[in-house]
């Protein structure tokens, strides 16, 4: 959720459902508070104008995302929201204008990795991290356990409307699909998206390292899956030769196998972090 408020006060009251929720504040860029929504209540959040903001000169306040009297209302990843009321006490409360958000936007497709899975805290997630360091407005549409690269998502990716794009892939299918079908479903995705948006780059990312990279047993299809999806996309993208679709080999982002979390899949909130600075730093090379 994202506001601008004209008063030193709001009000915002929300509920969980199912479990708890933890919600993160921040003003602009700079985080303001956590809190948590007890399932199956109504909570009010009452969200006071920073202090310190009135008590510096505005070279402090310089934004990299969003201006810096911007309210941002964050959850964490699995948490399942109902917006109740939003009071201004009497001031304007309003949507963001085209100026005060980040001038560009990323679109991020991929499985619960992009996501952002095992980060304990949201903020975390690589596509977050990387986002704030290019100072871009990103649309997460990681889908965790389904990114399977049907043909409607790659139609819906295609309409709308975004900068540029990343789109990781593989890592859901390599248990459920032979070579031949995972080239036809993410080569098509990859066309289909890039094909729509050919003045825009997009980026393919093959599949992070994962714990079917160590399998004992080699006999299941995730570890003879592995490293031909990831030939797969490599060769499609190099096969393209266009100038705005590229290929990021997913070991320069992911480059430290202790950035795993314990079920070797998923990045701990450390793993995340490194992850999210080095695709920063590639996008910055090759794009920004």
């Amino acid at each position: 959720m994202r506001f601008v408020a004209n008063g030193k006060f709001v009000r915002l009251s929300l509920s969980a459902i199912e479990r708890d929720a933890e919600v993160i504040v921040y003003r602009g860029d700079r985080a303001h508070s956590q809190h948590v929504l007890p399932s199956g209540a109504v909570t009010s959040l009452f969200l006071e104008d920073p202090a310190s903001f009135t008590q510096v000169g505005p070279e402090a306040l310089s934004r990299n995302w969003f201006a810096p009297y911007v309210w941002r209302i964050t959850f964490n990843q699995d948490a399942i929201i109902l917006y109740h009321h939003l009071e201004g006490f009497g001031h304007e409360v309003r949507p963001l204008s085209d100026d005060e958000i980040p001038q560009k936007n990323w679109l991020a497709y991929g499985s619960s990795i992009t996501f952002g899975g095992n980060a304990y805290f949201a903020p975390n997630a690589y596509i977050q991290q990387a986002a704030i360091r290019l100072g871009v407005d990103v649309l997460n549409k990681g889908l965790p356990g389904s990114c399977f690269c049907e043909p409607q998502i790659a139609e819906f990716l295609s309409r709308m409307e975004w900068d540029f794009a990343t789109l990781e892939l593989g890592v859901n299918l390599v248990g459920l699909a032979t070579p031949e079908v995972y080239a036809l479903r993410a080569c098509t995705l990859i066309d289909q998206v890039h094909q729509a948006n050919l003045d825009k780059p997009v980026f393919a990312i093959d599949i992070y390292l994962n714990i079917a990279d160590w399998f004992l047993d080699r006999r299941g299809l995730a570890a003879q899956n592995n490293q031909p999806f990831r030939d797969i996309g490599r060769s499609h993208v190099a096969g393209n030769n266009h100038r705005n679709l590229r290929y990021i080999p997913a070991d320069q982002i992911l480059d430290d196998l202790t950035s795993l979390s314990v079920d070797f899949v998923h990045p701990s909130d450390d793993g995340h972090i490194r992850m999210g600075e080095n695709l920063a730093e590639i996008l910055i090379k090759e794009f920004l």
